[in-house]
């Protein structure tokens, strides 16, 4: 039996080592492998006002249902998620305060709930002091700028948890209605990556582990 050629076994190693890099890329936190993040541009006087409007209002995320029904439905909600986020959060007060807190903001923006959650777990892997190499902040990885353009421009509140998906929230709503309902380039706005696949395609991945059907 012949022995295969000196370049032959070269090219090889250099394949399986390419491989290698990049199932390690792979496998690093969603933080490093989407460091995008969204542009500040102009925004005229109206919607600035009607965004920090939506920021601003301090009401508790505490959730209201209109019958026994939809409350129970929540809970059940609540439960089948809890589970799916224990080996991110182990703690149950924790989970719930979360996953509370992002059911309310996502409904509060008009936004699917597992949609939320899949651009979190794309975003910062469920990290509440994830920072980008851009500088992007927290579970929904936003912008130190917007805190300057609808806030009081203290960027620490963005590793508020309850903040930090207010203002994820509310961006993602209005990308979503400036994009006239495109959610494909609504989520390229939010990373900073408008026009390509690899994040949107990346979130709708992510969204599926978390869709709930009774």
């Amino acid at each position: 039996m012949s022995l295969p050629a000196v370049g032959s076994l070269v090219s090889r190693r250099s394949g399986l080592q390419r491989l290698s890099m990049v199932v390690g890329l792979l496998c690093l936190p969603q933080r490093y492998a989407w460091a995008g993040g969204q542009l500040e541009e102009p925004l005229v006087d109206s919607v600035r006002t009607a965004l920090s409007s939506a920021i601003t209002n301090a009401a508790p995320p505490v959730p209201e249902f209109q019958n026994t029904e939809s409350r129970l439905q929540y809970l059940r909600w609540l439960g089948a998620m809890s589970e799916r986020l224990k080996r991110k959060k182990p703690e149950w007060d924790v989970r719930r305060e979360f996953l509370q807190t992002v059911w309310y903001e996502s409904k509060r923006a008009g936004l699917d709930v597992a949609l939320v959650l899949g651009l979190i777990q794309v975003e910062s892997n469920f990290r509440k002091f994830a920072v980008s190499s851009v500088g992007a902040r927290g579970y929904m990885q936003v912008m130190p700028f917007w805190t300057r353009v609808l806030g009081d421009g203290d960027a620490g509140k963005l590793f508020h948890m309850q903040t930090n998906l207010r203002f994820g929230c509310v961006i993602l709503r209005h990308y979503l209605e400036r994009e006239r309902g495109d959610m494909f380039l609504a989520l390229g706005r939010y990373n900073g990556s408008r026009g390509k696949a690899p994040y949107p395609r990346a979130v709708q991945q992510a969204r599926s582990q978390w869709e709930w059907r009774e």
